[in-house]
């Protein structure tokens, strides 16, 4: 497994560098966002740790260029900047976890298996349902040929369908696919972004392929 540490500070990346590789991580480190986001860009990388405080391009800012460009690499932030904000922030431009510095280097292991356990991961296969597919590598998706205009979170979404084609999926197991978060029973953000969904499936006349299972949640295929 292949690591992009993006860290400005030569103790921290040489620390981590050191200890990435202790258990048998391949680790390659930038020293500010241009760099890291032109090293981010190969595709090369199964995982980035990327801080906030850079020089040239911040981290906030190279995170939304990343996925702007669709790519769908797991993201850690590290950060001293421990505000409520901050870390908000961070998570709404792409970041898949967020950890304040200092940490616990055990701790930054376990997220990043936990980080690596969640679908997207560079070994998945194309996805292929009906006229659905979707290459997790590439980051691209269609529907009967034509290319969908999917956002990073639209693309999360719909491969998590994918991965559970025919099965109901609840809202709680959605949230924590897509969202990392658990469901407080209040949030509609999971239906806001289903029927951004089902919008750019039924563009060009396709039908309707994410069913509402009311009282439990979606299935992608066939209605239950």
């Amino acid at each position: 497994m292949r690591i992009l540490v993006v860290e400005d500070s030569e103790r921290m990346a040489r620390s981590l560098h050191k200890g990435l590789g202790e258990e048998c991580y391949a680790v390659d480190v930038a020293a500010d966002g241009a760099s890291g986001l032109a090293m981010a860009r190969s595709g090369e990388y199964d995982l980035l740790l990327l801080d906030v405080n850079l020089p040239v391009m911040d981290g906030f800012t190279l995170m939304r260029k990343l996925r702007g460009l669709r790519s769908d690499v797991p993201v850690i932030m590290l950060t001293a900047r421990d505000s409520v904000e901050d870390r908000v922030e961070g998570l709404d431009a792409g970041a898949d976890d967020y950890l304040t510095k200092p940490f616990a280097f055990e701790e930054l292991l376990a997220r990043i298996r936990a980080a690596m356990r969640r679908p997207g991961a560079r070994s998945e296969p194309v996805l292929v349902y009906g006229d659905i597919e979707l290459d997790p590598a590439s980051g691209r998706a269609r529907r009967n040929g034509k290319p969908l205009d999917l956002s990073a979170r639209e693309f999360s979404l719909l491969r998590v369908f994918l991965h559970n084609a025919d099965r109901v999926m609840t809202r709680s197991r959605l949230y924590e696919a897509v969202w990392d978060m658990h469901y407080d029973g209040v949030s509609n953000v999971l239906d806001v972004y289903v029927k951004y969904l089902r919008d750019k499936l039924e563009a060009h006349g396709g039908e309707r392929i994410i069913h509402t299972v009311r009282g439990r949640g979606y299935v992608l295929g066939r209605k239950v």
